[in-house]
């Protein structure tokens, strides 16, 4: 499974701080009924065992809704679970390098902010990028916010899918309207709410209007 746009609309990126009495399998599975289109699995804090046991868990998950499943950073688990791909920022391993390990069928998705970044990561063979952050966010507190200028631009310039993370919600999604990205990547906007499945159905309608403005 190669990278498609459609799989920007509304790309959900976990995080174990929000599961409170739900498991995390059970919060990605109400949002996969609930329409998100990507899910990302993100465990800063988890050793390896473990993590690559929940990652073949909730890729199989994703897999009985035809929703490609991303490892954040840790690439070695990505290919050892067979993930659809596998996400890196600027500060991870490199872009290319990670291309080298996973071979050419596995999905790469880069962080950037800037213009020379996104042109790097996409020579180096990412196949879609992530922008942000697009509004302040509470989630990563080391990332500047990026001005919607430079959203733009990148958009502009890339020629590969682009997902807009960072801050979003369902109150400022559509100020990025017309902005060029392919969809939203959301945090606590999913994983914070009671109803997650509801909330997701309301966040997909939402970003589908937003990309076809």
């Amino acid at each position: 499974m190669k990278c498609d746009r459609k799989h920007m609309l509304l790309y959900a990126v976990t995080d174990r701080a929000w599961t409170g009495e739900q498991t995390l399998y059970r919060q990605v599975e109400a949002a996969l009924k609930g329409g998100v289109t990507c899910v990302q699995l993100r465990e800063k804090a988890m050793d390896d065992a473990a993590f690559l046991r929940e990652a073949r868990e909730i890729h199989a998950l994703c897999r009985q809704y035809g929703v490609p499943f991303i490892v954040n950073d840790r690439v070695e688990i990505a290919i050892a679970c067979g993930a659809e791909g596998v996400h890196v920022g600027q500060d991870d391993m490199a872009a290319g390098d990670v291309r080298r390990l996973a071979g050419e069928g596995m999905i790469l998705g880069v962080s950037v902010h800037t213009v020379e970044e996104a042109l790097e990561a996409i020579q180096n063979g990412a196949d879609y990028l992530g922008l942000g952050a697009v509004f302040p966010t509470s989630t990563k507190t080391d990332v500047e916010q990026m001005a919607n200028e430079t959203v733009r631009a990148i958009c502009d310039v890339v020629d590969v899918p682009v997902v807009a993370i960072g801050g979003i919600n369902r109150k400022n999604m559509r100020k990025l309207s017309g902005s060029g990205v392919d969809g939203v990547a959301l945090v606590s906007a999913i994983f914070s709410e009671t109803d997650i499945e509801a909330a997701c159905r309301d966040l997909r309608k939402l970003s589908e209007e937003m990309v076809n403005v």
